[in-house]
């Protein structure tokens, strides 16, 4: 009798789903308009969640999953409630009601925001820096970068309205500066506590964060589209095109050196690299 054979499970493919799903989501945000469109925009908050979240827990378990939630989305909704408070650390402003309901004056669906990038942005600093402070500075950067985009973004659709939106960039009015300088502040330590919190299994990134890696990219070059053609938001394309390639830029070299054979015959370099880190179904 042959021996079975044995089929790889399919938990790994579920981040690849979830990313395919939350891609026509955002794909259909151009075309719709009014509470439509803001209904969807709390639709993809929710999927991005559900990705980033979800990918932690199947590759680096319970743990890790649990230290994403309490310093992304706690701590997301707690910098979020004293910033509508005290106007601390981002400046003074207001949520409007289309974005589903508050607490605190926050809409609940902000802190899934913050969860929702600082995962692939940690991913992608653990693939490009060694640990200490050098990651910590770049996954910060590649997550308060991307708000270059979304605050002028959300800011268009009337989600929230600054009381005092100077000084700002040039070409963004509506936002001021210190909003990008309290993103930046909240990053830093968000992302200096993830680890601790997470353990060792966040330390290194390996070939079952390819999801997460196509997510950061995805998002840098879809915003740089989106508002450039399709938002009419040229100077926020500019932005957060220049913001992002701090880490976007370095991690789409990285994997296409990955993906180039050293020699005529050999594999990829990705495909002979020893996983880094736990398998893609690591549950602990």
């Amino acid at each position: 009798m042959g021996r079975a054979v044995t089929r790889p499970g399919l938990r790994p493919l579920l981040p690849w789903v979830g990313l395919g799903v939350l891609v026509l989501a955002q794909i259909c945000y151009p075309l719709t308009v009014g509470a439509t469109r803001a209904g969807l925009t709390v639709a993809t908050v929710v999927l991005g969640y559900l990705l980033s979240v979800g990918h932690a827990l199947l590759t680096r378990g319970p743990r890790a999953a649990a230290a994403l939630v309490a310093v992304a989305t706690g701590g997301g909704f707690a910098i979020e409630a004293l910033g509508v408070a005290t106007g601390f650390p981002f400046g003074s402003y207001d949520y409007s009601g289309e974005l589903g309901p508050k607490l605190a004056g926050v809409p609940l669906v902000i802190p899934l925001a913050w969860t929702w990038m600082a995962w692939p942005a940690w991913l992608t600093a653990a693939r490009l820096v060694s640990p200490g402070v050098a990651r910590v500075a770049l996954a910060a950067v590649g997550l308060a970068a991307w708000d270059l985009f979304l605050d002028p973004q959300m800011i268009a659709e009337g989600y929230w309205v600054w009381r005092d939106a100077t000084p700002a960039l040039p070409g963004l009015p509506g936002v001021p500066v210190s909003n990008y300088l309290g993103w930046l502040l909240f990053a830093v330590l968000l992302m200096a506590a993830l680890r601790p919190l997470a353990g060792a299994v966040v330390d290194r990134a390996g070939p079952g964060d390819a999801p997460m890696f196509a997510l950061y990219l995805w998002t840098y070059a879809s915003s740089i589209l989106a508002h450039a053609v399709f938002l009419g938001l040229p100077a926020s394309a500019v932005w957060g095109a220049a913001g992002m390639a701090v880490a976007a830029v370095p991690l789409a070299l990285a994997l296409g050196r990955d993906r180039r054979p050293d020699q005529p015959g050999q594999r990829p370099r990705q495909d002979r690299q020893p996983q880094q880190g736990p398998p893609a179904d690591a549950t602990a």
